[in-house]
């Protein structure tokens, strides 16, 4: 018998729990054919409702369900990389607990698993039930992440993957504060099989990722997996060096041969306030980058946990 552990990361999702757990349960006969024994680890994030409560009493009734609770949210990536923490399967399996990963789709995955990958990974071909504007942005920034740095991320790729062993083994050795985990799957490498489904609407509950927290989390992303931006403040930095040395002759010139020192005032205006503007703009980079730096020498943990059985 080998173990398959399913990473639960959950916040504020009491009116999930049960219906994931006996969502996951109708898969009971294919845990039974490939002599799985499945190890259930709920992550809660720091819920304020009583997710905690409604895993507890599942942990009473199934020996295989398990809790982790933190002390207060920490987000879901530092969820994640505790669940694969503590999990001891052979085979790992990560999944939300909103039912918007079907676990239908195990007995699929894992059959990626015997064909010899490492990783077999989902990704959604729709967004039905999404709004048009998330949508719009979220595309944008997959096109714009993969030009701009090495580690391809595919465009819909859901948190939803089953791992081997030495793949989460691999995402582990990562341990790094300012988490994408996204961008750390397609880091590690290893061979990957992807899934395709249409987009499956939350069952319950209200998603807890708003338009501005999907943005810090998009910048997050690009900051940790490219130094693009970098290079980009560098050669905007030498391109007004450039056009400013051009304007300071054509002024002189100007003086020269046509006098009139007091014209010009508004266009003198409007190009202090472009150059001071992408100064500005410069610097917001610089500060991204330095402060994740600020952040990973601090050197705390990811994440502190209040209980856990």
């Amino acid at each position: 018998m080998q173990t398959i552990s399913i990473v639960v990361p959950c916040y504020n999702e009491e009116e999930n729990v049960r219906d994931f757990y006996d969502e996951l349960m109708k898969n009971e006969s294919f845990f039974e054919k490939n002599e799985l024994v499945p190890e259930i680890i709920y992550v809660d994030d720091g819920s304020t409702d009583k997710t905690a409560a409604e895993v507890k009493k599942l942990a009473s009734e199934d020996k295989h369900v398990h809790l982790i609770s933190f002390t207060r949210n920490f987000g879901k990536e530092a969820g994640i990389y505790a669940g694969l923490s503590k999990s001891t399967g052979e085979y790992v399996a990560l999944m939300d607990a909103d039912l918007q990963d079907p676990p239908s789709l195990l007995p699929e995955m894992f059959e990626g698993m015997r064909e010899g990958y490492d990783s077999v990974a989902t990704r959604r071909v729709s967004r039905k039930g999404e709004p048009p504007i998330r949508s719009f942005f979220a595309r944008r920034f997959y096109k714009l992440i993969n030009r701009m740095s090495r580690t391809e991320i595919v465009d819909g790729a859901r948190d939803f993957r089953l791992m081997t062993r030495r793949f989460v083994d691999a995402v582990l050795s990562m341990s790094e504060y300012n988490r994408f985990t996204k961008g750390i799957f397609s880091w590690v490498g290893f061979e990957t099989k992807w899934i395709e489904y249409e987009n499956v609407e939350r069952l319950k509950g209200e998603t807890k990722w708003s338009f501005w927290k999907l943005f810090i989390y998009a910048i997050d992303g690009i900051v940790a997996f490219t130094t693009a931006p970098l290079a980009i403040a560098s050669f905007l930095g030498v391109l007004f060096c450039v056009l400013a040395f051009v304007l300071i002759i054509v002024t002189i010139i100007r003086k020269t041969l046509f006098g009139d020192p007091t014209s010009g005032w508004p266009s003198l205006v409007c190009i202090i306030s472009l150059i001071s503007g992408v100064q500005l703009f410069c610097l917001g980079i610089i500060g991204q980058y330095m402060a994740k730096t600020y952040m990973e020498v601090k050197n705390r943990p990811i994440y502190l946990v209040r209980e856990e059985f």
